[in-house]
């Protein structure tokens, strides 16, 4: 079997489930494991955002929407020349990835057309529901099954050790900074299963914008920050222009440091790795009872006491690795 994958999930998918042999095609973003890098590139973004500031991704998606241009070159050539048989996309978001609909163009009139799956999941069971999806069309059912049962057990282990905690502390998650959007789909789910509070966006709600006010108003005890395809050197550098914004000082996780930047391969992309992500974020959440999930490099905390005396341009500086 051949197969074609223009999702980074369902390559670190495919690859957890010993299918890493059989793909012939990925996107320029599917990046893990590192065996995914020697794939023929299928599709690349138009949109650098490793080197692009907020407001220039932003400009540049302003100006891709009004002319109505997809985000992303997908090789149509290479798909009919290649003939894979399965291809995996999604419909979930216009920016994160090639949509099905620009697959479903390329494959149009093929002699021997792939079988395209559009996943779109939106919350925990349904990335995991997706994750059977994958196994039941490229052969591996059993695979899926048993790849389920150890991601379920994994959140069931955590969900006991939370049993009869007394305090549940507001948290909030961005996924964007200027504009700010918030962390969406799978996420409020994550920050629900990981023992945090967050009634303002249900699990499977959209990350659309949100107004600074608002996240003032839910006043977080924990904020984490996980900008969308982005390590933790561009979140320092975009984090001042949030410590600009009128009223930073006063929500009660930058006053007691409770302000975390995270590496987003654990909480941006559906597959696998989000329960190391559900994992990261309870321990960040309820520190006495978690003590070693969260990996090197892959979390920075604010050191409140720097942070009062950092103009807010500089705070990028005040975070800190975590655990020290």
């Amino acid at each position: 079997m051949k197969i074609c994958s223009l999702l980074p999930s369902g390559t670190e998918i495919l690859f957890a489930l010993g299918l890493g042999e059989q793909i012939v095609g990925v996107s320029d973003l599917c990046v893990y494991p590192p065996e995914a890098r020697s794939k023929h590139v299928v599709s690349r973004s138009k949109i650098d955002a490793e080197v692009l500031t907020s407001d220039q991704v932003e400009e540049l998606v302003q100006r891709l929407l009004s002319t109505g241009e997809s985000p992303y070159e997908l090789d149509n050539d290479w798909l009919r020349d290649n003939s894979p048989n399965v291809v995996l996309t999604q419909d979930l978001c216009f920016f994160c990835e090639v949509d099905a609909g620009q697959v479903h163009e390329a494959v149009e009139g093929m002699v021997d057309p792939p079988k395209v799956l559009v996943l779109q999941p939106k919350t925990v069971s349904q990335v995991f529901e997706s994750i059977v999806q994958i196994g039941d069309a490229c052969g591996a059912a059993a695979q899926a099954k048993v790849l389920v049962k150890g991601l379920n057990e994994r959140v069931e282990a955590l969900t006991r050790l939370l049993e009869g905690t007394e305090h549940s502390p507001r948290v909030f998650s961005l996924e964007g900074i200027n504009p700010i959007v918030i962390g969406g789909h799978w996420i409020p789910d994550l920050l629900r299963l990981a023992g945090g509070r967050q009634e303002m966006f249900p699990p499977g709600s959209p990350a659309v914008r949100a107004k600074w006010e608002e996240i003032c108003e839910w006043a977080p005890e924990k904020l984490f920050i996980d900008l969308c395809s982005s390590d933790l050197a561009r979140n320092q550098r975009e984090i001042p222009w949030l410590a600009n914004q009128p009223g930073w000082e006063d929500i009660p996780a930058v006053r007691t440091g409770e302000v975390y930047l995270l590496d987003h391969v654990y909480f941006s992309m559906p597959g696998p790795r989000i329960i190391d992500g559900l994992e990261i974020l309870a321990q960040l959440t309820h520190p006495q009872l978690f003590s070693e999930n969260i990996m090197p490099n892959t979390v920075l905390k604010l050191d409140a006491d720097a942070a009062r005396v950092c103009p807010p341009g500089g705070i990028g500086v005040c975070f800190r690795p975590f655990p020290a």
